[in-house]
């Protein structure tokens, strides 16, 4: 199983984006349960939402999840 982040929540808040963007692939070898379980950790402790699936031919699974650029105002105050 192999994850990719597609913007970090810096560059994505520097950007003004929305969303940030987790992809997911898992080869045809990988159990279901084991790909759900993993999804289903993601979405209730990461704040993922399961955006997107694409199953190609092979049995090879991509699974886009995506969630909101949490902002952040700084708590610091310049001395």
């Amino acid at each position: 199983m192999r994850e990719q982040l597609m913007s970090s929540t810096l560059d994505a808040a520097a950007r003004g984006q929305k969303w940030e963007y987790l992809v997911i692939t898992t080869g045809p070898d990988q159990a279901l349960a084991e790909v759900r379980r993993r999804l289903a950790e993601h979405a209730e402790y990461g704040r993922w939402e399961l955006q997107r699936t694409v199953h190609y031919r092979g049995g090879a699974r991509r699974y886009w999840m995506r969630r909101r650029v949490m902002r952040v105002a700084s708590t610091l105050t310049a001395v």
